[in-house]
Formats: structure tokens, C-alpha cells, sequence
């Protein structure tokens, strides 16, 4: 079973590692990082990168194929090599997936029109401009599509999808061996449940946070 994860420049690096650290331990799978090119990709940061072992016309047809979010995707909106490639993969695919803003990538491709999906929140009403129906869910599942929120909600839709590939018993052992209990020291991980003052705080920087 091949898993492609796609890499972009200025990509948010959890959310690549968060599904990667799940799926890759879905019995049998060969997980493989593509982009433009093979080489390194950075991070939103420009201070982490990791290697695309493979091009993307060397993946045209992965099993699971994972569109991280980041501030770098704003820029590859319009880019037709891109967007044509991910029609292609997900023709093919069994389950595409993405992680924060890599939702608007896939919408953008015209592959949400009419299905549920979700991203960050700060980005959740652009999925509307492509014909999605977004929601605030932190994983949604549409077909063989399976949208993450934010950045850390990608370890959630991992997860998720190991238990639909290998079984719930799978799902579990990997959850337990990679101990993912989270239990964060503040309950400010959703506008819903933040502070007013953090939520309008980090509204008003979101072109930092998303461009």
C-alpha cells in the first residue's frame, strides 16, 4: 500500500509528521514523501525540512494520498501542476486525505465540490468559495475523503484512517504505542473554548498565521 505525502514550500511540518507517524504503521505501507521535485522542502519556518524522496510524476497513483496544509498553500492555488497531479492521484486513490489548509488545495483541484470537509479554523470559509460545505468538525469524513482541522488534528485523521485500513484492534496497538493520550495544559485548542480575547488575538495575525 503506497502512501504519498506531498510537500510544498512553506508547508507546516506536523501537518505532514502527524499523519505520517500514524499511517506508516499501517501493516505493509510504503510511505513516500513526493513534491515538484526530489530534495529537501522546507518548512513554514524555513528552519526544518524534510526530503521528497520522489517527484510527482513518479506517484501518479498512490493508495492514500496526503495533502498537508501551511502558509504555502496560498501560493499554489493556481498551480495547475499541482492541482492536475492531485486529480490524477486521488482518480486513483483509495482514501484522500488532507490536514489543515491542505483541504482548500484539494478544493481548489475540484475535488470537495458538494462534500463536507474541514480545515483550520481561520480558513474554513474559503472551502465554501469551491462548492465544499465546510464544517467545524476536527475530522470529517466524506466517501474516501477525510478532511483534519488544524495542524494537530492530523494525528486524529491518521489515526482515524488506520482504524478504517487495518481494523480497530490495529488502530488502537498503534495508539497506544505511540502513547497518544493528549491532555494539554490549557483547554484553549478551539475558538470555541479560547479565551475571546486569544481568539480575536490570533484572528487579527492570521495573515501570519496562514500566508
Amino acid at each position: 500500500m503506497q502512501i504519498a505525502i506531498v510537500l510544498f514550500d512553506r508547508f507546516t511540518a506536523l501537518d505532514a509528521i502527524g499523519p505520517y507517524e500514524m499511517l506508516c504503521r499501517i501493516p505493509g505501507a510504503d510511505t513516500v514523501f513526493v513534491a515538484r521535485r526530489p530534495g529537501p522542502v522546507r518548512n513554514d519556518l524555513g528552519d526544518l525540512a524534510l526530503v521528497a524522496d520522489k517527484g510527482l510524476e513518479e506517484v501518479p497513483a498512490p493508495d492514500i494520498l496526503v495533502v498537508p496544509g501551511g502558509p504555502g498553500q496560498s501560493a499554489r492555488m493556481d498551480d495547475e501542476e499541482l492541482l492536475g497531479w492531485l486529480r490524477t492521484a486521488s482518480a486513483a486513490s483509495t482514501w484522500t486525505t488532507s490536514v489543515c489548509t491542505g483541504s482548500l488545495l484539494l478544493a481548489a483541484a475540484g475535488l470537495l465540490e458538494g462534500r463536507r470537509a474541514t480545515s483550520h479554523w481561520l480558513a474554513l470559509d474559503g472551502l465554501a468559495a469551491f462548492g465544499a460545505e465546510p464544517t467545524g468538525e476536527r475530522v470529517v469524513t466524506d466517501g474516501k475523503f477525510i478532511t483534519a482541522a488544524g495542524v494537530s488534528s492530523g494525528i486524529d485523521m491518521g489515526l482515524t484512517l488506520v482504524g478504517r485500513v487495518a481494523g480497530d484492534e490495529h488502530a488502537q496497538l498503534v495508539q497506544l504505542g505511540t502513547e497518544y493520550d493528549p491532555r494539554p495544559p490549557y483547554d484553549a485548542g478551539s475558538p470555541r473554548k479560547a479565551p475571546a480575547a486569544i481568539v480575536d488575538r490570533l484572528r487579527a495575525r492570521s495573515r501570519f498565521v496562514l500566508r
